[in-house]
């Protein structure tokens, strides 16, 4: 019988994760927090594939948070900027 090579084991993201969920968009914080706690499980039951995936997901969704909550600010700003100068230029 072989024995199979135990890889190191992934870098879970989790304070990504908690970080991504608490300051950027909820949504997506949450599935990385879930994705980012199951990594050490499978690493420890030996499915290390799977625990890889699960870090690299929690990784993704970290910065799909982190990049839709900095897309929503730009749209957000970019909106106040238009009702202040649609504002202005009603009151002439």
């Amino acid at each position: 019988m072989e024995e199979q090579i135990k890889p190191s084991r992934p870098d879970s993201h989790l304070i990504w994760a908690i970080l991504s969920c608490l300051f950027c968009c909820l949504p997506t914080g949450i599935y990385a927090i879930i994705r980012a706690s199951q990594v050490d499980g499978c690493y420890d039951r030996g499915d290390y594939e799977t625990a890889q995936r699960y870090a690299s997901e929690a990784k993704r969704w970290s910065i799909i948070g982190a990049v839709v909550s900095l897309v929503g600010g730009v749209i957000y700003i970019i909106f106040i900027v238009f009702l202040g100068l649609l504002a202005g230029t009603a009151g002439m």
